[in-house]
């Protein structure tokens, strides 16, 4: 077999939905379906051939040396109304279908362990951790670590969500891979841009804070490498992504990484004193917002990519008025490294009083400004605001 013809059915196999289902058994993930409709076989057949792959008689791709895994659905399936093995448990998603509600289909946990550590983990490339996140690292870590690292961030999801509409990959089929999570099954799977997230917030944070901090090398690239692997790994357990989709969003995260951190100076430098900045950044933010939305017809994914551009903006703003300002400054080399502080009550209640403050005025601010914007901009546009779309 030639080389080409090796790396081809590699690919085919990575990207095999019956791989995700195969990982999902092993780590005690059991569906309730009883097996394929014949309309769902036929999708994934279509879906499979739309992407060049070649498939078995049953829809279901072989790679050199592996065997399938038997009839599709069955992977991590177990028949409807068979009981439980003892010591499970049967649940449901924890989120309904972000486009369509669909709460998704009850499925068995034979391992709850497991099952809580990768919930943990895919809530590391959502909404809610990073509202935590980055005022939690803003205003009781170092603010200069933060506004770049979002800068990282917006740029890393931005390139990941586009490319995700000019790709637009379906996500695993189901059967025979079970949908632990449902919130963002409306989307496109490649590349995952959770595995993007979860590569670049912590390398990132790393490569930053390195040098800048008093900690051991060891650890700090030990925790970046176990954060980075607990958010992959938890992409395909919930079913969301082909191991495929996640090992792409590793690499293009990496590759940004490459070409982005050495221009963050320059950029950091043009956001703070440069007097045009304001207007660039609005401009820059609002042009690549309308360009993503030109890529594919409309989708749940665009929220989230409006979102990402209006908080590197106005992180961005803010950073160039603190600096006008004076307030916020940033320590001279003189202060550097900085030392990690004594843990103590006092330290924590600080940390913690700021935090909740900040997120509540974040929340509030963040409602007020929805309220006042969305229905504004669908006046302009002539578009009605009770559609979603």
């Amino acid at each position: 077999m030639e080389k080409s013809d090796r790396l081809r059915e590699l690919f085919y196999y990575l990207q095999d939905p019956s791989l995700v289902a195969r990982f999902q058994h092993l780590c005690g993930v059991r569906g309730t379906f009883s097996g394929p409709t014949g309309s769902s076989q036929a999708g994934a057949r279509r879906d499979l051939r739309n992407r060049g792959a070649r498939t078995d008689p049953r829809g279901a791709r072989r790679a050199p040396g592996l065997e399938p895994l038997g009839p599709v659905g069955d992977a991590a399936g177990s028949r409807t109304g068979l009981a439980a093995p003892p010591g499970s448990s049967t649940v449901k998603p924890l989120r309904k279908n972000s486009l369509t509600g669909d709460a998704g289909q009850e499925f068995v946990v034979e391992n709850r362990f497991l099952y809580y550590l990768f919930t943990f983990g895919t809530e590391l490339g959502n909404e809610l951790f990073y509202i935590v996140f980055f005022p939690f690292l803003s205003w009781n870590i170092d603010a200069f670590v933060s506004r770049r690292l979002v800068m990282v961030w917006v740029w890393v999801m931005y390139l990941g969500q586009c490319t995700k509409d000019v790709m637009g990959w379906s996500r695993p089929a189901s059967p025979p891979v079970v949908k632990v999570e449902m919130f963002y099954n409306s989307e496109y799977s490649m590349p995952s841009t959770h595995a993007m997230s979860g590569t670049a917030i912590p390398f990132a944070l790393f490569f930053m804070t390195c040098g800048r901090w008093e900690y051991p090398f060891l650890l700090g690239l030990g925790l970046a490498l176990c954060w980075c692997l607990l958010v992959c790994v938890s992409r395909v357990y919930m079913g969301m992504h082909s191991v495929l989709d996640v090992m792409a969003g590793f690499l293009y995260s990496f590759l940004i990484l490459l070409a982005f951190l050495p221009a963050l100076d320059l950029l950091d430098g043009f956001n703070l004193t440069c007097r045009y900045a304001p207007l660039v950044i609005v401009a820059l933010h609002l042009g690549l917002g309308l360009f993503s939305f030109t890529l594919d017809t409309w989708s749940t994914s665009r929220g989230d990519t409006a979102q990402i551009l209006g908080v590197g903006a106005g992180v961005a703003l803010a950073s160039h008025l603190n600096h006008q300002l004076g307030l916020m400054p940033d320590p001279t080399a003189e202060q550097l490294p900085f030392s990690l502080p004594e843990p103590g009550v006092r330290l924590a209640a600080g940390a913690a009083l700021r935090l909740v403050v900040g997120v509540l005025v974040l929340l509030a601010t963040r409602g007020l400004m929805k309220a006042l914007t969305i229905p504004l901009v669908c006046w302009a546009s002539g578009v009605s605001g009770g559609d979603v779309r």
